[in-house]
């Protein structure tokens, strides 16, 4: 899956530049929305995202890409990998600048590990 934000005053840190927390939760929706439209008969929560670095300084205005794709499925849960790029308006030259694993379980009614279909 492929999806586009821009970056926006309220997303930015004291220092004028995207706020870390911004990112992470743009990482969470996006992929889990990538998990739900695979699995759309499962109730699926975020369990783990590894190696959390920031590669470069992401700018107010600039356009995030977000390429999401699953890596691999277990018995109750679902991988993903996410690499998010940003290049300025009007401009085709982008630039990586987060990526990350992330990791989705399946859970019931009761918040159990569930199986997946």
């Amino acid at each position: 899956m492929e999806t586009f934000t821009q970056v926006r005053p309220e997303h930015l840190n004291h220092y004028g530049f995207l706020f870390g927390g911004s990112m992470l939760k743009w990482v969470d929706e996006f992929a889990w929305i990538a998990a739900t439209r695979e699995f759309n008969d499962c109730r699926l929560v975020t369990i783990a995202m590894d190696d959390i670095h920031f590669r470069e300084q992401v700018q107010n205005g600039d356009i995030l890409r977000f390429t999401i794709q699953n890596t691999g499925k277990g018995k109750t849960s679902i991988s993903y990998s996410v690499d998010v790029y940003a290049s300025e308006p009007g401009k085709s030259e982008e630039q990586l600048v987060f990526s990350t694993n992330i990791v989705f379980c399946n859970v019931d009614q009761n918040g159990r590990k569930a199986e997946l279909p």
